[in-house]
């Protein structure tokens, strides 16, 4: 087995802070560790503080961790030795000597005064700072995700890059919320240790006095230095650990490293450092403070303001003829020709009046709601809407907009920025003066009016809507119409990844065996084509599945799904409780077109004669205005082995035609046909 040498590493770490606890160590072994425990500390405080954003130490939680479990081992094998023989080694009795300068008051009271600030000052402070950081990191998490939405729509962060930032904002949010908890870690080291050091002066005098046969004072004296050596040598640790949390939790993420933002934020105006210089300076001579102390400080202070006032000029100097330069050298840089290849599937370019609405300085929501259009896209079909790409064009009128797929043109519409535009939806009695116009998505009579109009035209009836209203209800129509072309074959590899981890069992059967990712992308365009849902793929797949072996037919394999999707369909077309009207079609044309399909390899096609396919149209016509006249939707009814072809056959002349097979209708569904299309 082939261990890595970090691996190897942290677990010897953990596993001898575990036997530590168990077994006892000589006191040469405990100098070497208690040094290693000392340094450790140490490169963990400078990592926190170089570190030049929180995630650098994303680990920090798990060295708290695996650190205080290690302190805590040692600080039991010292109290063993320390009990046992009265010889915890040598760095603990010269610390606890040392540090207390050989008295035993001044040792205790420095011991007392390092646990008071790592408990009341660093330990507190770190705690709520990071329930605080905590909680608002979560409650920003939402806002942060739209913001990276917008910016993905708005074209100024790539998939790659929003894929990224998603990413850290996970991290960020599982960082702060291990350190909430973490910090109950540093906060029991601390009381853990506390209590140790009593146990070790208390156990120790006894020991001594009970089992050595030292006088009281003697006992006192030995095992109180050596308790509170012991006591720094935990603690002084623990609080460089505390210190590195306070460090990590207080941190704002900045390109450069902590010390210089520091020392960037404090130096960097030169009339305060002016100011505070002259006040050293005032308080040095006209007060009884020491003259020799406060003065040089102050004139230091002041020598150091004029020293930063003339950079701040220079490199401001710099800063004008480096932009100037850059905006030369952009324009003798030669033109990237291989980035105007790229063609983006859906582009939404307006004019210079319209940009408010598209700024969220100025307020505008277009960017959220072309995120709400993609998200209300995905669950009413079912599939994913390419990234939507806005600009601005000074080409255009200013308050033109068109949309654009694939680079082409395919629609457009002008608003008036400070109007709303109000229709009549067939039952207003009291007409309302406006500007005339045409509703975008579907050519409705309408008219734009004023704000102080807006509250007069909503009582009279009329359906009132805003600006940003019209250009996403237009846009979301615009890309129903082409979600099918839109469909790539990444897009659907995509869709079955989606699927796979729970039904790798049908698409281990399916792709490639019986059918590749084209001719499954056809099918889901051909249902798409038609405004049907591909939300269910597992239904979707199952059925390819079980027809590809007789037919490899995109256009008989889409009717099949069809009829596995009839609930769907039926849901979608005929309201429940509800008799629906419909057309159905005379079974002798039924049968004249099966009889004029003709089949090629490159699929079936119709030989209807011309003038037949008139007199039928023209039939078809008049009973899809027997509908029209009584407010339904155009649905045709027809047998399943003839739906495809007259669909394709009707749809030529009459775009939004619905047409279902009987297969596809529920048995609950109630149907009433108001006419029959014969010729």
């Amino acid at each position: 087995m082939n261990i890595r040498k970090t691996d190897l590493f942290i677990g010897i770490y953990i596993l001898a802070a575990v036997i530590f606890m168990i077994v006892s160590i000589p006191s040469w072994l405990l100098d070497i560790l208690v040094a290693l425990n000392i340094s450790v500390a140490m490169i963990i405080l400078f990592n926190a503080l170089f570190a030049k954003e929180v995630l650098d130490m994303s680990a920090f939680p798990t060295m708290i961790l695996f650190t205080t479990i290690f302190r805590i081992s040692l600080n039991i094998s010292s109290t063993k030795l320390l009990l046992k023989t009265g010889n915890p080694g040598k760095v603990i009795t010269t610390f606890g000597s040392f540090v207390g300068g050989g008295d035993i008051i001044i040792g205790a009271i420095v011991f007392i005064l390092i646990t008071v600030v790592q408990f009341v000052v660093i330990n507190k402070g770190s705690e709520r700072v990071s329930e605080v950081t905590a909680r608002f990191t979560l409650d920003a998490m939402p806002g942060k995700q739209m913001a990276i939405d917008s910016d993905l729509n708005a074209g100024a962060i790539t998939d790659k890059e929003a894929a990224v930032r998603r990413k850290k904002l996970q991290q960020e949010n599982a960082f702060f919320g291990s350190m909430d908890g973490a910090n109950k870690y540093v906060k029991g080291d601390a009381t853990a240790g506390l209590i140790i050091t009593g146990v070790n002066l208390v156990g120790g005098i006894l020991m001594a006095v009970l089992r050595q046969g030292m006088d009281i004072n003697e006992a006192l004296n030995t095992y109180t230095i050596l308790t509170i050596g012991d006591g720094l040598c935990s603690q002084i640790p623990s609080l460089l650990i505390s210190l590195s949390n306070g460090i990590i939790v207080t941190k704002a993420s900045s390109e450069e490293g902590l010390s210089d933002t520091l020392v960037q934020e404090l130096f960097s105006l030169d009339k305060v450092l002016l100011m505070v210089g002259a006040a050293m300076v005032f308080i040095g001579v006209f007060t009884p403070l020491p003259i020799y102390i406060f003065v040089p400080i102050g004139i230091v202070l002041i020598i150091v303001s004029r020293n930063v006032g003339k950079t701040a000029g220079e490199q401001a100097i710099e800063e004008e003829v480096q932009s100037e330069e850059d905006a030369a050298q952009e324009i003798r840089r030669p033109e990237n020709v291989v980035s105007l290849l790229n063609v983006d599937p859906i582009e939404l370019e307006f004019g210079y009046g319209i940009i408010p609405l598209a700024d969220v300085n100025q307020g505008g929501d277009l960017l959220d709601r072309v995120v709400m259009i993609r998200r209300q896209i995905a669950l009413e079909l079912g599939a994913v809407v390419p990234i939507i790409r806005l600009r601005d064009n000074i080409q255009l009128n200013p308050n033109q907009y068109i949309i654009k797929i694939k680079g082409i043109q395919v629609s457009e519409g002008e608003i008036l920025f400070d109007h709303y535009m109000a229709m009549n939806p067939g039952y207003v009695e009291e007409e309302i003066t406006g500007i005339p116009t045409f509703e975008p998505s579907f050519h409705l009579p309408a008219i734009w009016i004023t704000e102080s109009q807006r509250e007069r035209a909503e009582s009279l009836g009329y359906t009132v809507v805003d600006p940003p209203s019209i250009i996403a209800t237009h846009l979301t129509e615009v890309i129903r119409q082409h979600i099918a072309e839109l469909l790539t074959r990444q897009d659907v590899q995509n869709l079955i990844n989606n699927i796979k981890e729970n039904n790798s069992t049908l698409i281990d059967e399916l792709i490639p065996k019986l059918l590749g990712i084209g001719d499954i992308q056809k099918v889901l365009q051909n249902l798409l084509e038609e405004g049907i849902s591909i939300r269910d793929m597992v239904t979707i797949l199952e059925t390819l599945a079980d027809h590809a072996g007789v037919t490899r037919d995109t256009d008989i394999l889409t009717e099949y799904v069809r009829q596995s999707l009839k609930r769907a369909i039926s849901m979608k077309y005929f309201p429940a409780n509800e008799t629906t009207q419909v057309i159905t079609l005379d079974p002798k044309i039924e049968q004249e077109i099966m009889g004029s399909v003709k089949q090629t390899e490159q699929g079936a096609y119709l030989t209807l004669d011309p003038e037949r396919t008139k007199l039928i149209m023209n039939s078809l016509g008049i009973e899809l205005k027997k509908l029209e006249d009584i407010g339904k939707n155009p649905i045709v009814v027809t047998s399943p082995i003839v739906r495809m072809y007259f669909k394709k056959l009707a749809s030529d002349y009459y775009k939004d035609i619905i047409v279902v097979s009987y297969n596809e209708v529920e048995s609950d569904v109630e149907l009433q046909s108001v006419g029959m299309v014969t010729a």
